[in-house]
């Protein structure tokens, strides 16, 4: 078992290696609002999320593609299938391209719309999949795709504070994703097991069981602890990635506060109200 606290602050950056996607390079700068610089050679592109952009090089040409970019020689049916899983995810339709057409080196930024960390990930390094949290997608090397992952039990999808449906990295080159807060990354062995807030579970590689238990206690203790009624279960083997402050209980208790109902616990489900109760949000 190890823990790996992951830096909300200062500069990381890296250099080429060889690989199939675009290998480009990035620094990470700021502090608790950060921002990615990537650095592109003449034919090199990135793909980012609709309006995450901070600035580029005059050389650096931005174009929109239909789904996640991966496949720009594909049909329309193909196109049309990875547009459907962004929508599934709740991204936009379409992803921006930025390609470097000049000589030398070129540059482009992207910024975090949350405080937290951008955490980047070589896939490479993790079997080519990892699994986030929806909306944690920011940019990534041309030739990573991203798509959806289900979860097959009907409790976590109900009550694992991101439904049904989370994101799917794949690919080989770099990629890019938010996270809320501090985060921490956890080492799990085969057959360990960790239980978390179903807010704070980030990411985690394809290894991972991701599962529900019950909070302990009785109904006194989901009533009035503040915490929900299920804890995600995490059983290894793999990594996984905990952030401390999820956009959805930030937004929650500042809309709470906004409107004079207190702290806002936790993170919703599908079920509405209901749900808010059973999974913290109260």
């Amino acid at each position: 078992m190890s823990w790996t606290s992951v830096p909300a602050t200062g500069q990381r950056s890296h250099q080429r290696q060889s690989g199939i996607a675009d290998d480009i390079e990035y620094e990470i700068k700021g502090q608790e609002l950060q921002f990615l610089e990537i650095g592109l050679d003449p034919g090199e592109s990135a793909i980012a999320e609709a309006g995450a952009m901070v600035w580029k090089n005059a050389s650096v040409e931005m174009s929109t593609v239909f789904g996640d970019g991966t496949g720009q020689q594909a049909g329309f049916m193909d196109k049309l299938m990875g547009a459907g899983k962004r929508i599934l995810t709740g991204e936009s339709l379409f992803m921006t391209v930025f390609t470097h057409h000049g000589q030398g080196k070129a540059r482009v930024a992207f910024g975090a719309p949350t405080p937290g960390v951008i955490l980047p990930i070589k896939l490479s390094d993790y079997q080519g999949r990892l699994i986030c949290q929806k909306d944690s997608f920011l940019a990534a090397a041309r030739g990573v795709s991203v798509g959806i992952h289900f979860q097959r039990r009907i409790l976590t999808g109900l009550f694992g504070g991101e439904g049904f449906i989370m994101q799917k990295l794949e690919g080989d080159g770099w990629v890019f994703v938010q996270m809320g807060g501090m985060v921490i990354e956890r080492e799990l062995a085969a057959g360990e097991e960790i239980h978390v807030d179903t807010g704070c579970v980030a990411a985690m590689t394809q290894g991972i069981e991701f599962d529900l238990v019950t909070v302990g206690g009785g109904v006194k203790s989901w009533l009035f602890a503040g915490e929900g009624l299920f804890f995600a279960r995490l059983r290894g083997p793999g990594k996984v990635w905990i952030q401390s402050l999820p956009f959805s209980r930030l937004a929650g208790r500042m809309m709470a506060s906004a409107m004079g109902q207190g702290t806002n616990r936790g993170e919703g489900s599908l079920l509405g109200s209901f749900g808010n109760i059973v999974g913290g949000n109260h």
